[in-house]
């Protein structure tokens, strides 16, 4: 079989949870993307929602069991030596859809080929392949090394993907935390991190502070992170509007090496700007409080964007008096106030 070499290796990722505009949510996800040539592999599919089989949420004996597909070491899930390479971040049910590919051995090499989206027992390339991607070849030291090294370090996962919550108005703290944990987030309510032991201040990846917690005792609690040697992302709330602050912490949350689409949101009048780097889709989402300090949400874009920077036009009813704007895609999510 011919093809050229391509390099082969992992990255971490994942897919940012949220509460959306319905109502309903979107379950965050922690897994291991591949990266071909330097990209990552699932970078290339412009329009899908999905996480690979190598999740930070699978029992280890299934996430080993995966590992050993890839090499070839156990036989493929699925006819004609498929194996499944991104699917359902709800559920994983492959009916609801999902990427899969031939994996095979040619002497020391391994071989990625026929890509196609499959819903049921057979995948049709003809019908529902990703023409012009792949065949892969990668060589097998480089390939071995790199999975091998998966298994051996557990995978490269943030281990503290918990927040702690301080803030004036507990109900509103008791939704979202809530809604975190829904969505597959810890979350911790208190009004003073002063005398929590160190050890527990180390489970935390993020804090996030209401409108009415006063800088002194913002200063304070960072100080208290800072002594217990935890570089902690700090969540600035922008307003009592929980699916907003869930944006804002899973948007705090993507840190570190993980490779981003989304890279740049900013919003002023009646546009946004967003930037990203290769194909996707993007969803907008403008949030305000009313007069009455009634949320207002609108849906002002849902589409396909190409790589570079983008103006999308926000209706001005959305936007009025002060207003958010939430951008998100595979893999991340932004935040932004509205600028006047």
């Amino acid at each position: 079989m011919s093809a050229a070499y391509a390099t082969f290796g992992l990255t971490p990722a994942m897919r940012a949870g949220g509460v959306l505009a319905d109502g309903g949510h979107e379950v965050h996800r922690d897994f291991v993307d591949f990266v071909v040539d330097g990209r990552p592999l699932l970078f290339r599919l412009s329009d899908l929602d999905a996480v690979s089989p190598l999740a930070s949420d699978v029992p280890p004996a299934v996430f080993t069991e995966q590992v050993r597909g890839l090499l070839r070491e156990t036989e493929p899930p699925l006819p004609g030596g498929r194996f499944v390479i991104y699917g359902c971040p709800e559920c994983a049910d492959l009916a609801c859809g999902a990427v899969t590919a031939v994996i095979e051995r040619d002497g020391e090499d391994y071989v990625w080929r026929d890509f196609a989206w499959q819903t049921g027992e057979h995948a049709d390339p003809g019908l529902n392949g990703y023409h012009g991607m792949g065949p892969f070849r990668f060589r097998g030291a480089e390939y071995r090394a790199a999975l091998a090294a998966l298994v051996a370090g557990g995978g490269p996962f943030p281990a503290r993907r918990r927040v702690l919550l301080i803030g004036a108005r507990v109900a509103v703290l008791a939704r979202l935390a809530a809604a975190l944990r829904t969505i597959g987030i810890g979350a911790d309510i208190t009004q003073d991190a002063t005398g929590v032991p160190a050890e527990e201040l180390r489970g935390y990846g993020a804090v996030a502070f209401g409108r009415a917690v006063s800088e002194p005792q913002r200063a304070g609690v960072m100080g208290a992170f800072e002594r217990a040697g935890v570089a902690v992302a700090r969540v600035d709330g922008l307003a009592p509007i929980v699916p907003l602050l869930v944006a804002q912490i899973e948007q705090a949350l993507h840190r570190g090496p993980l490779p981003r689409r989304l890279t740049s949101l900013a919003a002023a009048g009646g546009t946004a700007e967003v930037e990203v780097t290769s194909a996707c889709r993007v969803r907008v989402t403008a949030y305000r409080l009313d007069r009455l300090h009634r949320t207002r949400v609108r849906e002002v874009y849902d589409g396909l964007l190409e790589p570079g920077r983008h103006r999308v036009p926000l209706d001005r009813e959305a936007v009025k008096g002060e207003s958010f704007v939430v951008a998100r895609t595979t893999g991340g999510v932004l935040v932004r106030p509205v600028g006047r």
